[in-house]
């Protein structure tokens, strides 16, 4: 597979989102098709392996959910459903490791899925949240709406607190019977705000993606020395000992991420964690998956 086309590291000097997006969506896709082979049970009068250029709305995901390769049905189209992308867009998205910090990760990573949604005729949503306001774009089909959500997308600056509850409720307003909610977070929160917007997603839809951002240098702890932390909210800063701090820190990390994660699921959210190095084709293949049960 392609990684460079999927490695959000390499970006950086790419302006175009659309271009981003559509080098990422090509780049998986042709990997994956490489690799097909024929095997029993394949009707290939029907179907054939994807080529860059196919149109991606007759992609038979069903047939990805069971063999796990890419075939274009040349026949029908699947129908359409909204697929709403929920960006966190805080002020503790702003954590950089190597050249990207994590909302630059999950601009990315919403681009490629949106323009693969389009591509295959669903309708793309974005809603932005920040603490003194959500942006909603509500889900639409044509170039010109695709070209809004990566507008938008571009134009995000981190700041502020995770929104309260009470604000979010452009983003519980379902009007459509099939619909795909991608939220993207790094999970940082001063309370327990996130854990309950999830829960209440949870409550009220069935297909519901978490994709959870974090820095590998959180993930590890790669810090050496004396360290000032900052607090990308609130101002606070803390001084800390790493070599004296880390072990303690990865364990209170490991328990909470798998707290995060039981506690996910059982709410029915299918979960994922990324660190800001990893290529986007896990979250292409998440994504293509949920859409393949629709």
């Amino acid at each position: 597979m392609p990684h460079r086309l999927l490695n959000p590291q390499t970006f950086t000097a790419i302006k175009d989102l659309r271009l981003i997006a559509k080098a990422v969506v090509d780049g998986f896709l042709l990997g994956q098709s490489q690799s097909i082979r024929r095997g029993a049970g394949i009707e290939f009068s029907q179907y054939r392996s994807y080529q860059p250029g196919d149109d991606l709305r007759q992609l038979d995901w069903k047939l990805f959910a069971r063999a796990d390769r890419y075939y274009i049905r040349e026949s029908e189209v699947d129908s359409s459903v909204a697929v709403r992308f929920v960006v966190d867009a805080s002020g503790s998205m702003a954590h950089q490791d190597g050249t990207l910090t994590k909302l630059d990760y999950a601009r990315y990573l919403v681009a490629a899925l949106a323009y693969l949604a389009a591509q295959q005729g669903d309708a793309v949503g974005l809603f932005v949240l920040q603490e003194n306001q959500v942006l909603p774009l509500a889900p639409g089909q044509s170039t010109q709406h695709l070209q809004r959500l990566f507008h938008q997308l571009d134009q995000l600056q981190p700041a502020g607190n995770f929104p309260s509850l009470d604000r979010l409720s452009p983003v519980f307003a379902k009007k459509r019977q099939k619909e795909i909610t991608v939220l993207v977070t790094d999970m940082y929160e001063q309370t327990s705000e996130i854990s309950e917007t999830l829960r209440k997603i949870g409550a009220r839809e069935k297909d519901t993606l978490l994709f959870h951002l974090m820095g590998k240098n959180e993930l590890e702890f790669s810090y050496q020395g004396q360290v000032a932390f900052q607090d990308l909210e609130t101002g606070q800063t803390l001084q800390v000992n790493s070599e004296a701090q880390r072990r303690d820190y990865l364990e209170n990390l490991n328990t909470w991420l798998q707290t995060l994660e039981t506690d996910t699921r059982k709410c029915q959210i299918h979960y994922e964690r990324f660190h800001l190095h990893e290529p986007l084709d896990k979250a292409l293949r998440a994504f293509l998956l949920n859409r393949a049960k629709q």
